[in-house]
C-alpha cells in the first residue's frame, strides 16, 4: 500500500492514454458480464429433484396425454404434471412471451418457485379460461387481475369461429428467487384442448418430481425404457439439460461466449501491454534513479506489475459494475432472456481475469525494467 501514491502518480502522467486504456478494458469487461448474463439466463435451472420427459425425436413434437398417468405410476416418481408450448402473441408479433398450457390444480405444487396468493390460486383453478402471468410480463403490458387478454398463436391457430384466444388474468405471480422466470403466462389445459382444432389429447412434455433425487439417472432410464419402440418414444433428462436444449436452438452459447471473449481480451491485452511498454520507456531515467536509491530489481518488477494490475482492475471492476447495474435495472429482452441475472461466480471470474490481464500485460515491460542497468538508464537522456 505504501507504493500506491507512486503508482497513482505514474498512471496520471499521461491522463488521456490512461483514460483510453481504462475505457477499453471497461468495455471488454462489460461485454464479458453481458455475455455471461445471456449464457446464465438461457441455461439456468431451478431445482435438482425434477426430470423432464419429452419426445425423443424433437422437443417440438408432442406426446399422448396418457403418458402422464403411466409415468406417475412408475416407482420412485412423486408427482407428474404435463405442459405444452402455446407460443402466444399479444396484439403484434414483437409482443411475444413464453405462454404455456398447464394443469392449474397441480402446477404450482410442482413448481413452488412461483409465488401466487392463495385467493388468486383458487380463482385460477375455478376459471376455465383463467390465466396467471408473471410480474415481469404483467408490468411490461400493464396487465392487472381481472383483465381480459386476447392472444393469437401461430402454432395452434385460433379457436373455431373466433379470431383470438380470450384469457382472464386471475393472478400475477412472483418468484421465490431472483433467478425465477417471471415472464411466463400459464393457462388451463382443459380450456386449450377443448378449443384447439388439431392434436387433441396430446401434450408437449412432462415435469417429473422424484422421491429421491439421487435416483434421477436410473429413473430417467426406466421411464424411457417404458416407451421404447412405441410410436412416441421419450427422452427423459434433468431440468437443466432440457433448458440447455432450448438454448442450443440459438447455437452453442458456450462456444460463442468463449470465441467473443477470447477475441476481445486478446485485443485488450495488446492495448494494455502497449500502454505499459510506453510507460516504462518514458520512465527509464526515473527507474534508474530508483535503483540508484536502493530499489531492488524485485521491487522494480513489483512496481511495474502493480501499475499494470491497478489499471486492469480499475477498468475491469468498472465494466463488471456497469454490467451488474444493467442487469439489476431490468431485462431488456424478456422474451429471449426469461431469467436475466449475472451469477456471482462470473463476477469473481471477471475479477480474476482482470488480475490475470494486468499480470500478463505488464510482465514483459516489468521484466525489462527489472533488468535495466543503472548506468544505462541514467545516461539515456544525457
Amino acid at each position: 500500500m505504501k507504493f500506491l501514491p507512486l503508482i497513482w502518480s505514474n498512471l496520471k502522467r499521461r491522463k488521456l492514454r490512461t483514460a483510453l486504456t481504462l475505457l477499453s478494458i471497461l468495455v471488454a469487461f462489460l461485454l464479458f458480464g453481458m455475455l455471461c448474463t445471456v449464457k446464465s439466463s438461457l441455461t439456468g435451472a431451478e431445482f435438482g429433484d425434477r426430470l423432464m420427459t419429452r419426445n425423443k425425436v424433437a422437443i417440438i413434437l408432442s406426446l399422448p396425454l396418457s403418458y402422464t398417468q403411466r409415468i406417475a405410476s412408475t416407482p420412485g416418481v412423486d408427482a407428474v404434471v404435463h405442459q405444452s408450448w402455446f407460443g402466444g402473441i399479444y396484439q403484434e408479433p414483437k409482443n411475444f412471451f413464453p405462454s404455456i398450457v398447464v394443469q392449474p390444480d397441480k402446477y404450482l405444487e410442482m413448481f413452488p418457485e412461483f409465488i401466487l396468493p392463495e385467493a388468486q390460486k383458487q380463482a385460477w383453478q375455478k376459471t376455465r379460461n383463467g390465466a396467471i402471468v408473471g410480474k415481469t410480463t404483467a408490468d411490461r403490458f400493464g396487465w392487472k387481475v381481472g383483465d381480459h387478454v386476447p392472444l393469437t398463436s401461430p402454432i395452434w391457430g385460433q379457436p373455431a369461429n373466433q379470431d383470438h384466444w380470450d384469457f382472464e388474468i386471475c393472478g400475477i405471480f412472483t418468484g421465490a428467487k431472483k433467478t425465477t422466470d417471471t415472464s411466463q403466462f400459464f393457462f388451463n389445459y382443459d380450456y386449450f384442448d377443448e378449443a384447439r382444432q388439431k392434436n387433441k389429447g396430446e401434450i408437449g412434455w412432462l415435469a417429473v418430481r422424484l422421491k429421491d433425487s439421487s435416483q434421477a439417472a436410473q429413473l430417467a432410464k426406466t421411464i424411457d425404457e417404458e416407451f421404447a419402440n412405441s410410436p412416441y418414444e421419450t427422452k427423459t433428462e434433468a431440468e437443466g439439460a432440457m433448458a440447455a436444449g432450448f438454448a442450443a436452438q440459438l447455437g452453442n452459447t458456450s462456444a460463442i461466449l468463449m470465441a467473443v471473449v477470447s477475441a476481445v481480451f486478446f485485443t485488450i491485452l495488446l492495448v494494455a501491454g502497449n500502454t505499459m511498454s510506453q510507460s516504462v520507456r518514458e520512465r527509464i531515467e526515473e527507474l534508474g534513479v530508483l535503483k540508484a536509491m536502493g530499489f531492488t530489481n524485485g521491487r522494480v518488477l513489483f512496481l511495474v506489475l502493480a501499475e499494470s494490475c491497478v489499471i486492469a482492475l480499475l477498468g475491469g471492476l468498472a465494466g463488471l459494475g456497469a454490467a451488474v447495474a444493467i442487469v439489476t435495472s431490468g431485462n431488456p429482452a424478456p422474451a429471449l432472456l426469461p431469467r436475466f441475472f449475472l451469477p456471482m461466480q462470473y463476477v469473481y471470474l471477471g475479477i480474476a481475469l482482470a488480475v490475470a490481464l494486468g499480470l500478463v500485460a505488464g510482465f514483459l515491460p516489468a521484466w525489462q525494467a527489472m533488468r535495466l542497468k543503472i548506468a544505462v538508464a541514467l545516461r539515456r537522456n544525457a
